[in-house]
């Protein structure tokens, strides 16, 4: 038996040169075409200029949508909104060519209260995964009688992507541990194409042909986090943080459709479909934090998702060439990401503007989970810059405006394949206001 999917994925990245990559919203990467396409990282304004780190960052001025457990520590008397966009520019080449692509998005609307002493609430909407790329290449033969020539153009395309919303809470049953959960609702459309156009036979109508990968996906997503907090003197304290996604099974149905086309009329044309056809992997995250005196905390953060196991709808010829449409495993490895990260105030409770900006560096390591024609997908490291400028000089306020930039350098194991480079900067908002104060007036 052959695989379809696994020759046209491999076609796409490793067998043509490096085309034309179309402007998408949220990404421009061909590595997008695997699977649910390029994960988000879960983050918030706060740890983008972390390189991600998470699981164990605790304070109650911010929005910790990696780690649920985080949500008990939310201020008793503030309402947090964060949203954030983000510009990237990306370099791709290949085999000494080179292209580059810009695109835009919003990363995240997320907000946080809290609803009873020691109970915090967070709801917001995030991204789990982008698709979007455009891949065009063509290649020239000479026809049979040897004296035209042929040309044959194939273009690779994917469109789509999955969001969540979701709503969590995080409670400290005892004052060093809080636990935390965030149900979620992931939609989105996935579709992926190839098409074949011949140009230059003696049939000037040679009918093109397009294959087309398409699914709704419509399911839930559960994530439960941990936080324990140790204070090893009064200025001094570490914060353990671990994280479970619940993976399961998506019962939604996949659609492969094989049509050829002549002026623009499709002329024939299969339909197969394939039932149960998606699962989400279970996720594992662990985290250390060390806060001094609540101006310096550094965090590393190691994440683990069990792809491995995961099946995904495939094309498959049998004996006798006819195709039937079906879920296996192997389409994936398992990712592996670990980031470090840390942040600095001068003086949290400065009466300067200066003394309370914040400022953030870290480092990121991440293998992929796609692979590719039976080999590991490109490894993915990321450098991250932030600072955080308060808007207002006052007592009453600690809104953020957030501004981070990342390189990001994804780098494939296979020789001939797309190396990727990105420029990253990011906007957030952090509103943090102390809405349910009350004044005494004498």
């Amino acid at each position: 038996m052959t695989t379809l999917h696994k020759y046209l994925a491999a076609a796409a990245l490793a067998v043509m040169p490096l085309g034309a990559l179309a402007q998408t919203n949220g990404s421009n990467s061909p590595y997008s075409r695997y699977g649910f396409g390029l994960l988000g990282d879960g983050g918030n304004a706060f740890n983008k200029g972390m390189a991600g780190t998470a699981y164990g960052m605790r304070n109650g001025t911010e929005l910790n949508t990696k780690n649920p457990a985080s949500y008990a520590a939310i201020d008793s008397l503030s309402f947090l909104f964060d949203v954030g966009v983000s510009l990237q520019n990306g370099n791709f080449s290949q085999n000494g060519t080179k292209t580059n692509a810009k695109n835009t998005s919003v990363d995240y609307i997320t907000t946080g209260f809290r609803m009873a002493p020691r109970l915090g609430m967070s709801i917001g909407l995030v991204p789990f995964s982008t698709i979007g790329y455009e891949i065009t290449s063509t290649k020239s033969s000479l026809s049979q009688d040897g004296y035209s020539q042929i040309e044959q153009t194939n273009t690779f395309s994917g469109d789509g992507g999955l969001h969540e919303v979701y709503a969590g809470i995080g409670w400290a049953p005892i004052k060093p541990l809080s636990v935390g959960v965030n149900l979620g609702y992931l939609w989105g459309d996935i579709e992926h194409k190839s098409v074949m156009n011949v140009s230059g036979t003696t049939n000037s109508s040679t009918p093109s042909t397009r294959q087309t990968y398409s699914a709704d996906i419509r399911t839930y997503k559960v994530d439960f986090g941990l936080q324990y907090e140790q204070r090893i003197n009064s200025k001094n304290k570490l914060t353990l943080g671990v994280t479970y996604g619940l993976g399961h099974d998506v019962n939604r149905s996949a659609a492969f459709y094989n049509q050829r086309i002549q002026s623009g009329t499709v002329i024939s044309g299969d339909t197969l479909n394939c039932r149960n056809a998606f699962q989400l992997p279970h996720t594992f995250g662990v985290g250390l934090t060390w806060a001094h005196n609540n101006s310096l905390r550094v965090g590393a953060d190691y994440t683990f998702q069990k792809w491995s196991n995961v099946k995904y709808p495939d094309v498959v010829t049998l004996a006798d060439n006819s195709q039937t449409y079906v879920t296996q495993k192997g389409f994936f490895a398992d990712m592996h990401k670990v980031s470090v990260g840390a942040e600095y105030i001068p003086n949290p409770e400065g009466m300067r503007w200066r003394q309370r900006v914040r400022y953030r560096a870290g480092l990121s390591y991440a293998t992929s989970y796609a692979k590719i024609n039976g080999n590991d997908g490109p490894h993915d490291f990321l450098a991250a810059l932030g600072v955080a400028l308060p808007i207002m000089n006052a007592y009453n306020s600690r809104s953020l405006i957030n501004f981070s930039v990342q390189y990001e350098h994804v780098k494939p194991k296979t020789a001939g394949m797309i190396t990727e480079n990105y420029i990253r900067f990011s906007i957030g908002l952090t509103f943090n206001e102390r809405w349910f104060m009350k004044w005494k007036v004498d």
